[in-house]
């Protein structure tokens, strides 16, 4: 998908990681929890297993994805059917073989090549306990209406237009770095990473500037250089989406600062200003190296800037102020914070949003409660 190749190993890494995490923790997390009861006797809830579930997983992590889903739940003792996106291929079947030689009983998990009908047609087997996705929301609706009739468990990790808030610092280079770091991450196409920045007024030409002309200096190349930041979009289709939202917002009275044009999938770097609740690019997600700049007041404004979307997945705070950060983030309706810091996901920390941005948790012990009967054992004296 384009991924750059240092973007790559510490992907691979990183599934490793998550894969560790949850064998350390096997026994925590299969373990009875006791209830304090009123009464006599006693009782526990144990976690049992479903049974077999669906996972429907995206191009863009093709390694990470599958390991937060897979990895929980073989734990429990569910086992995995596995639709990979259709241009991950080879990473589909070198997963399947990754199980196979590391011992997993067959039929553990089993990378399937099917199409989205076919899909469907596993989802109302009865066979089949439940279904996770992660990837658009057409495709989470999708998905979520053929569970729905079937009364099947569903998952969803869908898109995202995270807001990354200035509102004070000692130190805007630093601040400015981790702003490009976070937009251009994985080529810009991650679901949390930062699209929408929200600086205040008296930090916002500083910012602007600062931050326009580091995207500038980056150059989308080669993605098997190891010098490589930013690589080629995943497909000519998602360069093409991203070139019409652009010319879209320009045409809405949109400004682009950097940026704005392609060669083939490589796309430029691109900053956007003064873009207004009336152009659809306010609303829409740009999954790809593109950004939106704000300025707002102040605090108040900033988080009600940042709550202005459908989407709800993860927030970027920075701040100099504590207590401003409890408030801030206590205020962003999203599934997760980050405060004074990108990039810092890891495998024991919850990972998911709410409103249109998905339903369920995946990574830490969290994703260990989604495809499991809670069984409740009570005992009498």
């Amino acid at each position: 998908m384009g991924k750059p190749l240092t973007g790559a190993l510490g992907e691979v890494d990183f599934a490793a990681d998550i894969i560790e995490f949850y064998a350390d923790n096997a026994e925590k997390i299969t373990a009875d929890r006791p209830i304090d009861i009123v009464g006599d006797g006693s009782a526990v809830v144990r976690r049992a297993p479903l049974g077999v579930l669906l996972g429907i997983m995206p191009w863009n992590f093709p390694a990470y994805q599958v390991a937060r889903f897979a990895a929980p739940n073989l734990v429990l003792g569910n086992t995995i059917l596995l639709k990979h996106a259709p241009q991950c291929p080879e990473s589909a079947a070198a997963l399947e073989r990754i199980y196979e030689d590391a011992g997993l009983p067959k039929g553990g998990y089993v990378n399937l090549y099917v199409t989205n009908e076919q899909a469907a047609t596993i989802i109302a087997d009865p066979r089949v306990q439940g279904v996770s996705v992660t990837g658009s929301e057409r495709a989470g609706a999708a998905v979520a209406e053929v569970a729905g009739r079937n009364l099947k468990k569903v998952a969803l990790e869908l898109g995202g237009s995270d807001p990354f808030i200035l509102l004070s610092t000692d130190d805007i280079d630093s601040v400015v770095s981790a702003a490009v770091e976070a937009r251009l991450d994985n080529n810009g196409q991650s679901c949390n990473g930062a699209k929408r920045f929200i600086v205040v007024d008296d930090l916002y030409d500083e910012f602007a500037g600062k931050f326009t002309a580091k995207m500038a200096e980056v150059t989308a190349s080669d993605p098997m250089a190891e010098d490589t930041v930013l690589g080629p979009l995943s497909s000519e289709a998602a360069a093409e989406r991203l070139q019409e939202q652009i010319d879209r917002a320009v045409a809405q009275g949109a400004t682009v600062l950097t940026g704005g044009t392609r060669e083939g999938t490589f796309f430029a770097p691109t900053v956007l200003a003064d873009v207004t609740a009336e152009m659809d690019v306010y609303r829409e997600e740009l999954f790809g190296p593109a950004a939106v700049v704000y300025r707002v007041t102040g605090e108040k404004d900033a988080v009600a800037l940042a709550n202005d979307t459908s989407f709800g997945l993860g927030s970027y705070v920075f701040t100099t102020d504590p207590e401003q950060a409890e408030r801030v983030a206590d205020g962003i309706e999203a599934g997760m914070v980050y405060v004074n810091l990108v990039l810092a996901d890891s495998p024991e920390l919850p990972f998911g949003g709410v409103k249109r941005s998905g339903t369920s948790r995946e990574l830490g012990l969290l994703a260990a409660d989604e495809f499991v009967n809670k069984k409740l054992i009570r005992t009498g004296a």
